[in-house]
């Protein structure tokens, strides 16, 4: 572990200044950045704590119906929020199949979004070919083990996964991420904030320097009666995705009038289903062959040596996720 500073912010403008240091890093809960350090992945130079910034913990209704989250609230908290429950059961929903209990006290919704690939070659500082943690060694997993890793969006420099559960029901929900900095305020869709790896593996989000996430907001919800999150995994809890799905439906009468679909543990950013979405609305569910339209999302699936049954496990999972919201399958 290296030696930094450590500073507390009272106020956001306070913290942006502090930021504006050589190698600041904000920190709240620490459960993933905490990690990072200890292991000599990130090393910033000075750590600014935030989470004495109140404004910055609360949840609140928001014109005209959506919810406005602060960058602060805990996952736990968050996750049982009346407003949350009753009009964002999706996103509760992921939220709980996230971690442990005493992870989601300490996370943040912030922090949350901007966790960092759990891929075994980033975390382990011994593998010298990763190009996300040093740009031009090479990708370990690409031919080594990677039954974790991406079959969508990743390119030859990286195929790690984004690791987070709220983050796809966040994309499936059309929420948008409000940073700030000393340049001022801006808003970024959930679809648009994670990278794709491309030939920046290093470069996670669009989020810049010195900007802090402050909120995310959710438009007013459409899916409170028709939505599930589903998570697949090696074990029933405390594991990451091996393939997840988030899915909202709205109807009018039987036909499907608005639908929100993205996977999770797939790709490098939450994956938003936009064609299928389309093929959904307007239709009525019975008419669809939804096995067919899950196969068709999994086209341009690219697969590796240890994870090639990823596909038809999201295919399969896509399918029953559809059917447990739609209310055509029991939970």
């Amino acid at each position: 572990m290296n030696d930094f500073s450590y500073v507390r912010a009272a106020d956001i403008d306070g913290a942006l200044r502090l930021a504006a240091q050589p190698g600041a890093a904000f920190i709240a809960g620490g459960t993933n950045l905490v990690d990072l350090i200890k292991g000599g992945v990130a090393e910033p130079r000075v750590l600014v704590d935030i989470t004495r910034i109140t404004a910055l913990a609360t949840v609140q209704e928001s014109a005209p119906g959506g919810v406005r989250i602060g960058a602060l609230a805990p996952n736990s908290d968050l996750a049982l929020h009346p407003l949350i429950v009753a009009r964002y059961p999706l996103l509760s929903q992921a939220l709980l199949s996230g971690a442990s209990a005493q992870l989601r006290n300490m996370a943040t919704v912030g922090g949350n979004v901007l966790q960092r690939t759990r891929c075994y070659y980033f975390y382990d500082t011994g593998f010298e070919r990763c190009n996300k943690r040093r740009p031009g060694s090479g990708c370990g997993a690409r031919e080594g083990y990677n039954r974790m890793h991406a079959i969508l969006g990743g390119s030859e420099h990286c195929i790690a996964v984004n690791p987070s559960d709220m983050c796809v029901a966040l994309a499936a929900l059309d929420a948008v991420v409000e940073v700030r900095s000393l340049r001022g305020i801006r808003r970024i869709p959930m679809t648009e904030f994670h990278r794709l790896p491309g030939d920046t593996p290093q470069r996670d989000t669009n989020l810049g320097a010195g900007e802090l996430i402050t909120a995310v907001e959710l438009p007013p919800s459409r899916y409170a009666r028709h939505s599930h999150y589903l998570k697949l995994r090696d074990r029933a809890s405390y594991a990451f995705a091996l393939v997840s799905v988030a899915v909202g439906l709205a109807f009018d009468g039987e036909h499907i009038a608005a639908a929100g679909v993205a996977l999770g543990g797939v790709a490098p950013k939450p994956w938003r289903l936009a064609a299928l979405e389309a093929e959904l609305r307007g239709r009525r569910l019975a008419d669809l062959d939804l096995g067919a339209l899950a196969a068709a999302a999994m086209t341009d699936a690219e697969t590796f040596a240890h994870n090639g049954f990823k596909p038809e496990l999201a295919r399969r999972a896509i399918v029953r996720a559809l059917g447990v919201a739609a209310g055509r399958e029991a939970a």
